[in-house]
């Protein structure tokens, strides 16, 4: 079985690895790309019994093509009409306190794709930093990184003692800026667990993404929100306090950011109980329907 994301995408890395915490017992490819050039899909390539594709309406019409069962998962906020996609199965992810998307005709809603662990760890440490950037023009990253961005890094690692932080999009870019800042470690969104530095993590501050709130919301923990970065986000994160208390990042500096009540938290995320957390099972569900009876799609 072949799963495959938009490598640029914080959202689209995420839902890749969430659903495959629930195919196990499958043998998986997990390849990332977002050209059809790409090796898993062309003609002389071996054919997957059946692939998740996220963000990619490309490679999803390509592989579907070839013969391929394909279910094609929109994994992050837009605020416009979803793209129309060529796949056997198309679902979007959609917790239950936003509007739905706007699809085409045939989009399913997958519910909320909560983490396969829903707990964090006993002991805690440090401050994951979540930054979703793969819109943002090169410069404005820049400024962005080198200013607001780096204070709070630094600030992390003097009330915490370290920081991580996981960027999407150019990454290189954001990791320069902060390369020399003692305690700080950038990583790559494609090459680390989000949901297992968020289990490790006292503090949580992120841009707002799909990830991020799923993450506060299924674990029902602190967030602080990140100003956002494009219009997407601002969206998003207007949809988001409007359903629940999240604070956005203005002072890096505010005693607050840094000592975040979890009995707060967990109270503000228990008024959206009603929300389905089951999206990755559901999604990870029908690929094994596809592998096994392609025919009923």
């Amino acid at each position: 079985m072949l799963l495959v994301a938009d490598p640029r995408r914080l959202d689209s890395l995420t839902a890749r690895r969430r659903v495959a915490a629930h195919l196990r017992e499958m043998d998986l490819v997990v390849e990332a790309g977002s050209t059809e050039e790409q090796g898993w899909i062309g003609k002389d390539a071996d054919r997957p019994d059946a692939a998740l594709v996220c963000d990619l309406p490309g490679a999803a019409q390509a592989l579907t093509g070839r013969g391929v069962p394909v279910v094609h998962l929109h994994s992050g906020y837009r605020s416009t009409e979803l793209p129309a996609v060529t796949a056997a199965v198309v679902r979007a992810h959609a917790p239950a306190w936003l509007p739905a998307p706007r699809s085409p005709a045939g989009t399913r809603p997958a519910g909320l794709l909560a983490p396969a662990r829903l707990v964090r760890d006993r002991t805690r440490a440090g401050c994951l930093l979540l930054v979703s950037a793969y819109q943002v023009p090169g410069h404005d990253l820049t400024a962005f990184a080198d200013g607001l961005l780096r204070a709070v890094a630094e600030e992390a690692v003097r009330r915490t003692g370290r920081c991580e932080v996981v960027c999407d999009g150019e990454a290189a870019s954001t990791a320069a800026v902060l390369t020399g800042t003692a305690g700080v470690r950038v990583h790559d969104a494609r090459s680390v667990d989000v949901d297992a530095l968020h289990a490790a993590a006292d503090v949580f501050v992120a841009s707002p993404t799909l990830t991020a709130l799923t993450l506060a919301q299924s674990r029902r923990t602190p967030l602080a929100l990140l100003p956002p970065l494009d219009h997407d986000q601002d969206d998003l994160a207007r949809h988001a306090r409007q359903a629940v208390r999240v604070p956005t990042v203005t002072d890096p500096a505010d005693p607050a950011l840094w000592a975040p009540s979890d009995a707060d938290a967990r109270s503000a995320w228990a008024a959206l109980d009603s929300d389905d957390l089951r999206g990755a099972q559901r999604v990870a569900r029908t690929l094994r329907q596809l592998a096994l009876a392609p025919i009923a799609f």
